[in-house]
């Protein structure tokens, strides 16, 4: 259904179970990449980390969609990662790569890590800033668009490693920063908020009882609009602006206290 509200136009979807949202999520990637490479030859999307996108990428290695995507004409990239070496249990991109990358025929010239480890953030977050500048295309704006923006969601409502009362929420020159994020103890590297909302379309991943109550806060009881309970947009999800419509899709556990 279509969600009318103030500043972040949604898509929303309630599925009956999470079996039941990854193959909805699928089917989008699925329709999304093929209408990318039918007009513009290359479908480039960047994944998200967690347990939830987890789920989706192993249903998309699977025969019944593996087969309906052209791997050599996805480009995949990553919205976040945490400063560890890519073989680490914490690092999206091994989870990734187990979970999808390495069960189908896409090349390895057209995965495109972040890499955060080895103590120069700022120095990795330039290159990887200077990755997309030069592999995705750019829009009017001059800003480099995704064609999908995998995202989940924290119950604090952080996306990819956009924490709340962190600097990096108000970036608006790099594309992507380093952030220190004090609750894990720890540093990651993240895409910034001018690639999110340039997107063409972004697609929010949120499963599970843990995100009823964020969910809640973000939507109406009635699930017909996005709660405007502040005009400081506490949580930064709130500060998705896209192009088109935010895809967001949620079980039945997430969705609870709105349904």
């Amino acid at each position: 259904m279509m969600i009318t509200q103030h500043s972040l136009p949604t898509d929303l979807s309630v599925s009956v179970d999470i079996d039941a949202l990854y193959k909805l999520a699928a089917s989008h990637w699925v329709n999304l990449a093929r209408q990318a490479v039918a007009t513009r030859g290359a479908f480039h999307v960047a994944l998200a980390g967690g347990s939830t996108p987890r789920g989706l990428y192993q249903l998309l290695a699977t025969p019944d969609y593996c087969e309906r995507i052209a791997w050599a004409q996805t480009q995949i990239y990553f919205g976040d990662e945490r400063a560890v070496p890519p073989d680490h249990a914490d690092s999206n991109y091994r989870m990734a790569r187990e979970a999808l990358l390495q069960q189908v025929p896409i090349p390895a010239a057209n995965i495109h890590r972040m890499v955060a480890h080895g103590g120069a953030l700022a120095e990795g977050a330039a290159r990887y800033q200077r990755l997309l500048e030069t592999a995705l295309p750019a829009s009017a704006n001059g800003i480099p668009q995704l064609d999908l923006l995998l995202l989940g969601i924290g119950p604090d409502g952080h996306i990819a490693s956009l924490f709340p009362d962190t600097a990096i929420l108000d970036e608006q020159h790099a594309l992507v920063a380093p952030v220190y994020v004090d609750k894990f103890n720890s540093w990651r590297m993240s895409i910034t908020f001018p690639v999110i909302n340039n997107a063409r379309r972004v697609m929010v991943l949120a499963a599970g009882e843990s995100k009823a109550s964020i969910i809640a806060e973000l939507f109406g009881a009635d699930g017909e609009a996005i709660s405007a309970k502040s005009t400081n947009n506490p949580y930064p999800v709130q500060r998705i602006a896209p192009l088109q419509p935010v895809i967001w899709l949620l079980d039945s556990a997430a969705a609870q206290r709105i349904t």
